[in-house]
Formats: C-alpha cells, structure tokens, sequence
C-alpha cells in the first residue's frame, strides 16, 4: 500500500539511501576486508565492528527501499478552501496555557516531534483535517482534554 510522503521527505529519504548505499558502505567494506588481512578474526575488534556496522547499514538500506518503493509523493499546496490538508503548517492556541504550538502535518515515515512534524494518522493530524482558520478542536491527551484554536495555516 502506498503512504503519503511530502517531496522534501522523499529527497531526504533518498540522500540517506545514496550516501549509505555508495559512501558508507564501500568505506565499510574496505575496512572489513582490511581488518580480515589482518590475521585472527575472532580477536580482531575492527573486523568485528565492521561487520555490526555493515549489517546496520543494510538493515536500513532495506527500510529505506520499503520506504523509497511504497512512497506516494504528495505535492504540498493549499486547496483553495483554506482548509487543512497534508503538507500544512498550522499554529494552535492552547487555551489552557495561552501558549502557541506550530505542527506540520505529515505521513507516517516522516514525524518528527522535535521539529513539530506530525503524522496524519496521529490523533490531533486526524482532528486537524478539513478544519480551517478560527475553528477550535478538542483532543483527549494523557493528561486530560485539551482544546486548541486553529490561529494560522501555511502552506509552504
């Protein structure tokens, strides 16, 4: 099934797969073969490493193909009705603290909550859909309901 990925994640995916893929790798494996000249592997540190690492690398060279294969690239752009969709920036106000919060709605592979990227499928990016500018929502959090006004959307 195909998942909702914004064109700067997919390029940022893809970065990652192409510099582990032909940087890192290679690195990784002259580093192997050079420790393995070496003599004893059982004792030899570097060539233990260089396998572990090795390893890792393919292993996310594997998640970043399932990543890069199932990627729906969704052009970010507003609707026209000034409602929420992929892609949006929007800014909350809390009303409890008065404080304001900006998220981005996101897909799955991209959140990121030190950066306010959040995923559609998340509780407040479902709540978040088809609302636009001024309307409030209300979201059941582990400590208690919040409620929250909808102060801004931008679409980069």
């Amino acid at each position: 099934m195909k998942h909702a990925i914004s064109p700067e994640g997919f390029d940022r995916f893809k970065r990652e797969w192409e510099h582990l893929k032909y940087r890192e790798r290679p690195a990784i494996k002259t580093q192997i073969a050079d420790a393995a000249a070496e003599g004893d592997r059982s004792e030899n540190a570097a060539y233990t490493y260089g396998r572990m690492r090795l390893r890792e690398i393919d292993r996310r060279l594997r998640e970043l193909d399932r990543i890069l294969d199932g990627a729906r690239v969704v052009k970010i752009a507003s609707p026209g009705d000034g409602s929420i969709r992929f892609g949006a920036s929007i800014e909350l106000l809390e009303h409890a603290t008065r404080k304001t919060k900006t998220y981005q709605l996101v897909g799955t592979q991209e959140i990121n909550p030190l950066e306010g990227k959040i995923s559609m499928e998340s509780p407040l990016g479902k709540e978040l859909i088809g609302k636009c500018c001024g309307e409030q929502i209300c979201i059941q959090t582990p400590r208690g309901k919040k409620t929250f006004t909808i102060s801004q959307i931008i679409y980069a």
